[in-house]
């Protein structure tokens, strides 16, 4: 089931993504869709950011075939950092190039996990039972900062820079997802979910233990292979651009970018 938050006539609300239409329901996925309404061509309404997470945390690293072209060793743990939840954005929103170094600006392709019941020391063997679904999300990051200041935070956080969507899928195996990314029509990344060091389910385990994980909260997983930054020359984001994140069973999240 893809389920999208959208708006239409100016006021937000979460539908069922079916074909090319969407059928409104009340309630939210959290509590529950209920009531299906006439469904409306999908043209017709704004697709929001699926959630309006509570907290978006992330991880580096987490792509063996990426930390090899960075030139890291493979974590032994997850490495874990926070997005500002004000750097979401909906899908077909500009990414806005701060003035902060804004030729240094990359694009991160990555499967993002909702969490849908609230979560907290869950072993790895139920955390299945506590992940809504999942979506996409780009991890816009300012090279230029998070290499300034030794910690990711700022330069990550920046508005605009987790744009989300274009709706979540509930029936997926996480961890066998091919996952692409287009620059102007040209792949920059394409691999699969199965790279990651770190599975969905122990990713969802760990962080249980230090934090407890609300309803709406967004997770990054991890970027493969193919960021600007490593390339020779380093490709960055420029003004009218557009950038596609693909996941195989859920779609593209497709943003342009300004100055």
């Amino acid at each position: 089931m893809k389920i999208a938050r959208f708006l239409n006539e100016s006021r937000p609300g979460y539908g069922i993504v079916e074909g090319d239409v969407l059928v409104p329901c009340e309630g939210d996925p959290f509590d529950g869709l209920r009531g299906r309404e006439k469904p409306v061509s999908l043209d017709s309404v704004k697709i929001l950011a699926p959630v309006l997470p509570p907290n978006i945390i992330a991880l580096g690293l987490n792509y063996r075939a990426h930390a090899d072209e960075s030139h890291g060793t493979y974590p032994t743990e997850p490495l874990v950092f926070l997005k500002a939840t004000t750097s979401l954005t909906n899908p077909c929103d500009p990414i806005i190039l701060p003035p902060d170094y804004p030729d240094r600006i990359d694009y991160e392709s990555e499967l993002a996990i909702v969490i849908g019941k609230r979560a907290k020391n869950v072993a790895e063997h139920e955390a299945s039972s506590v992940i809504l679904g999942y979506t996409i999300a780009n991890d816009v990051s300012n090279r230029a900062v998070q290499f300034k200041d030794g910690q990711w935070a700022r330069g990550k956080s920046y508005d605009t820079f987790c744009p989300l969507g274009p709706w979540i899928v509930d029936d997926l195996d996480g961890d066998r997802l091919d996952i692409s990314c287009r620059l102007d029509g040209q792949v920059m990344q394409s691999s699969n979910t199965s790279d990651m060091i770190f599975s969905c389910r122990q990713i969802v385990a760990h962080l249980s233990k230090c934090m407890t994980l609300l309803p709406g909260t967004v997770i990054l997983t991890g970027t493969p292979s193919g960021v600007g930054f490593v390339r020779k020359p380093p490709v960055f984001l420029r003004p009218g651009q557009t950038v596609e994140c693909t996941i195989e069973g859920i779609g593209t999240l497709s943003n342009p970018i300004a100055g």
